[in-house]
């Protein structure tokens, strides 16, 4: 008997397909025949676990037969002091992904529209449509977001806006006075979610208060992660940070446990190691440097980054170029699903893979 699933499944998820991570180590190396590549595509701290989140998993171990803390009072407490803020304006996912998605499936409903920008996170667009929404794209200003033109798309159908600030992919960044412009302009009804998940690589002078703003403007949604400087990307731990009674509409239907025992553990742990975090941080401006050195020195066309990573146009179709980088034992992004089809993500790693990585561009590129 044949069945036809697809035809089962919620309307939005017919045209859906599903998330393309990064190439593993593990895949290329079983390709190819190496033992010695690098990934450099999917932004991740390239310092590894912490030694403080380290030393708190093996502490929590001996518990892992026992459910986590559903509510997470510990690092929610630490996070509270740390933020200034109430623990009940915090609410904590497994990677500040699956919040965004919470967000989604306890606001979003079929015929609302959610705006976002083209050339953003494309988690977005996954579940805009998963969620039968109307997706108004608004077109990026120099590969970045227009919030002037974003504000002026809002309509009363719509429910939600996406912002990332850097942006992912592009490593564009919108400051303080041009983001709360926009924030005087969104209907108190219409949610905005801004989702910070790189912003501890930003100089600070440059950072935007977004926690103060939550007092002066309810719908806002600050989302962030553990995943990208604090080295937790296999984790899955993110948080984020709202009007309290929002967030108790959140935990309505947030899954129970949903960050496990290490997670928080070592999330805690994280917030402690200032070294840690600054270590990883320098290392991003100093590599950052190297790369924007050689493609200035080449002629090459690249997007100014305050993630980690940085993106390069190649101004021509950039998966052949990928290709030969796989065979130079180097994984980089190529953003074609992005909308950017001549254009490759390469995630800032440790000065060897970063040597290795330029090596290998010289080459490939001749």
């Amino acid at each position: 008997m044949s069945i036809d699933f697809l035809a089962l499944a919620n309307p939005g998820v017919e045209g859906l397909h599903p998330y393309q991570p990064g190439k593993p180590v593990e895949e290329l190396e079983r390709e190819l025949g190496i033992s010695n590549s690098v990934k450099l595509a999917s932004n991740e701290n390239p310092l590894g676990l912490g030694p403080k989140a380290r030393a708190a998993i093996e502490r929590a171990l001996p518990e892992l037969a026992r459910y986590p803390d559903a509510n997470g009072f510990a690092l929610k407490a630490k996070l509270a002091d740390k933020l200034g803020v109430h623990r009940e304006q915090l609410i904590l996912g497994n990677g500040s992904n699956e919040l965004i998605d919470l967000v989604f499936h306890t606001f979003v409903s079929p015929g609302q529209q959610v705006v976002y920008s083209q050339y953003t996170f494309i988690v977005y667009a996954l579940a805009t449509q998963a969620h039968g929404a109307e997706a108004v794209v608004v077109p990026a200003r120099d590969f970045g977001h227009d919030l002037e033109a974003m504000a002026a798309a809002i309509t009363p159908a719509t429910r939600l806006v996406c912002i990332t600030n850097p942006n992912n992919p592009t490593g564009t960044f919108v400051g303080a006075a041009e983001i709360q412009a926009f924030m005087d302009k969104v209907p108190a009804q219409v949610l905005v979610v801004l989702d910070e998940a790189y912003t501890e690589y930003v100089a600070e002078d440059e950072r935007i208060p977004s926690i103060d703003w939550l007092a002066r403007y309810p719908n806002l949604i600050v989302s962030r992660t553990f995943s990208k400087a604090y080295g937790l990307a296999g984790l899955r731990v993110g948080y984020m940070v709202c009007h309290p009674e929002l967030v108790a509409v959140l935990n309505r239907v947030r899954e129970p446990f949903n960050c496990n025992s290490l997670a928080l553990a070592a999330a805690e742990a994280a917030l402690d190691d200032e070294d840690y975090l600054n270590q990883a941080v320098e290392l991003n401006r100093r590599e950052m440097a190297r790369y924007e050195a050689f493609f200035q020195e080449q002629g090459l066309k690249y997007i100014p980054s305050r993630a980690n990573f940085i993106t390069l146009d190649l101004q021509r179709e950039a998966g052949p170029v990928y290709e030969a980088l796989l065979r130079e034992g180097v994984i980089v992004r190529p953003i074609a699903g992005y909308g950017l089809p001549t254009c490759l993500r390469i995630s800032i790693g440790l000065e060897h893979e970063n040597q290795r990585c330029l090596e290998a561009l010289a080459k490939v590129l001749g």
